[in-house]
């Protein structure tokens, strides 16, 4: 069984909004961009908009498909659907993580995160330097 998740890549004055995942649960103490499963019935955009309210109490927009990574742990496969998006309405707050924190690409690289994650997250350098050339 394939798990969906829906990813928020969320930009704002050259900085990626990340999350540290809760010591207990599966990748416990992580960084990873925000998001989380999809229930059933559910679109990828509606799920991403639930997850960031309940994870992080705001409100998202813009979203547009980024990137898809599919990736096999021990114990489960997942899919990740990565959506560049917007906040709209609120201040992110560690309500459903340990912390939350906005870092540069190259800051991104220094931080441990799941390997599911490391594609865009190389991308997103790759996107950096080629700016800055």
């Amino acid at each position: 069984m394939i798990i969906q998740v829906a990813v928020g890549v969320i930009c704002e004055s050259g900085k990626y909004l990340v999350t540290k995942r809760k010591q207990d649960t599966h990748l416990g103490g992580l960084w990873e961009f925000p998001g989380g499963k999809r229930e059933p019935g559910e679109s990828l955009e509606h799920c991403l908009a639930r997850e960031l309210r309940e994870e992080l109490g705001v409100e998202i927009g813009g979203l547009t498909p980024r990137h898809v990574v599919r990736h096999a742990y021990p114990d489960k496969t997942v899919e990740l659907h990565f959506f560049q998006c917007r906040i709209e309405k609120g201040e992110p707050a560690p309500l459903g993580c340990d912390e939350v924190r906005w870092v540069t690409a190259k800051e991104l690289a220094a931080l441990e995160t799941p390997p599911a994650d490391r594609e865009l997250i190389a991308a997103l350098q790759s996107e950096q330097r080629n700016v800055n050339r």
